[in-house]
């Protein structure tokens, strides 16, 4: 008598839910039926975004097709509404609507993060994340689009409005944010000779003492340098107190005039970790060294949706990183084949690497092996860190940063994504990673 195939189903398709997947594939080899649950149908290289949103690299280019990637893999477009713990079934609603039930004998939970959202009179209305490929795109239009309103208006002040970008958050995403958002209003403002002598504003917002507050000092330093060099205004011990149409209030008393702001602060588990039933802390799934939850062996957790145990800090869980999310998956995958039979499982491991920061141009902050980088070879090492992190397109890569070099961007305003379509409050289903994410 055949023993029926059991069916192991991947819950998110970002770091940890892409790699538990191909990891299960390579391991079982036909062994399993391995499904994985996605609201798009690829992975997205979040680390490389702000070059989307500089024109930099075409969005294809950081976007890696899942069921091209994931061979032996069945995937599955839908956004996950329910999970029976008990009856061990998934629900999920596919693209036009339709209802749909997977049954499963093990579960890897991996559905990522949303923006946090701080109840700041204002923000979920004015402001917008930096979540994923719409924000991204919606940011590179908005971008173009203020400083052309701002070459037809002959009002001083909506002008200096429309040319005031104000970013929020100067972790990794907001620090690159900006240091690539002043060099591509930087460029745009050579094209328009009406804008010659307007200040064009960047303002990076934290409540920390300094950019970067997570990493080494001399990393933040290099920051630092470079954002003042580009003319970016760092005012750190300050956040927003009030957003609204015309402008922000901040927390010294001072108002800013503008209509951009860009809110890079961090984030939260998907809501639908606590909708789980499953035990939390800090709103992550509590599991075990093994990635596994108490209770219910056949349920993973991994990536930002877990409260990893981290071997390197007792007490406390890894942090929210893609470097941390990659390698919860892998290990996630390889305990859930052993609890099938195939290999040995193993407690979750983990060696800091170092961290990049890519600051647009020829200048980025960089410590691989905790070798502090500046300049040119910082470049080469964050460049190099991003072409082996990738699981694809990077031939394409390294050529479109080739001829970004000899080449003028192409600066156009496609009008793709309207404001409606990226609200703050949404997540972008196919994050997995954190805004600090290396």
């Amino acid at each position: 008598m055949s023993t029926p195939t059991p069916r192991i189903v991947v819950l998110g398709g970002g770091f940890a839910g892409f790699h538990a997947a191909r990891t299960l594939s390579r391991r079982l080899r036909g062994k399993a039926d391995i499904v994985l649950v996605n609201s798009t149908d690829y992975f997205l290289y979040l680390p490389l975004l702000p070059q989307v949103s500089s024109g930099v690299l075409d969005p294809r280019r950081i976007t890696v097709p899942l069921a091209a990637s994931l061979r032996g893999v069945r995937v599955k477009l839908g956004q996950v509404r329910e999970v029976d713990l008990d009856g061990h079934t998934v629900c999920y609603t596919d693209p036009e609507g339709g209802e749909h039930e997977l049954g499963y004998d093990r579960l890897v939970v991996a559905i990522g993060s949303v923006n946090k959202l701080l109840p700041v009179p204002g923000i979920a209305e004015h402001a917008h994340g930096f979540r994923g490929m719409p924000e991204a795109l919606y940011l590179r239009d908005h971008i173009l689009g203020q400083l052309e309103m701002a070459v037809d208006t002959e009002d001083p002040v909506e002008r200096a409005a429309r040319c005031t970008f104000v970013v929020v958050g100067a972790g990794y995403t907001g620090t690159e944010v900006a240091a690539q958002g002043a060099l591509l209003t930087e460029q745009v403002a050579r094209d328009h000779p009406e804008l010659e002598g307007q200040p064009i504003r960047w303002l990076l917002l934290d409540v920390k003492p300094r950019v970067l507050p997570e990493l080494d000092e001399r990393l933040s330093r290099t920051a630092t340098r470079v954002l003042r060099r580009r003319g970016v205004e760092l005012r750190t011990g300050t956040s927003v107190a009030e957003a609204t149409a015309e402008g922000v209030r901040l927390s010294t008393g001072e108002s800013l005039p503008t209509r951009s702001l860009i809110w890079c602060v961090g984030v939260r588990p998907d809501p639908l970790v606590t909708d789980l039933g499953l035990p939390v802390e800090h709103g992550r799934i509590v599991v075990d060294p093994y990635l596994q939850v108490e209770g219910h062996e056949d349920v993973y957790a991994c990536g930002d949706a877990a409260a990893v145990p981290d071997p390197g800090n007792p007490g406390s869980s890894t942090p929210m990183t893609a470097q941390h999310a990659v390698r919860h998956g892998r290990t996630a995958a390889r305990n859930v084949a052993a609890s099938l039979g195939h290999g040995t499982r193993s407690p979750y491991r983990h060696r800091d690497l170092g961290f990049v920061v890519d600051l647009g141009g020829r200048d980025a902050a960089a410590n691989p092996l905790h070798v502090p980088l500046a300049g040119p070879p910082a470049r080469a090492v964050t460049s190099g860190y991003h072409l082996m992190a990738m699981p694809g397109n990077r031939i394409r890569t390294g050529v479109e940063w080739l001829l970004d070099r000899v080449l003028p961007r192409q600066r156009v305003h496609l009008g793709l994504v309207q404001p409606d379509e990226v609200p703050l409050d949404t997540a972008s289903p196919e994050v997995a990673a954190v805004d600090d994410r290396r």
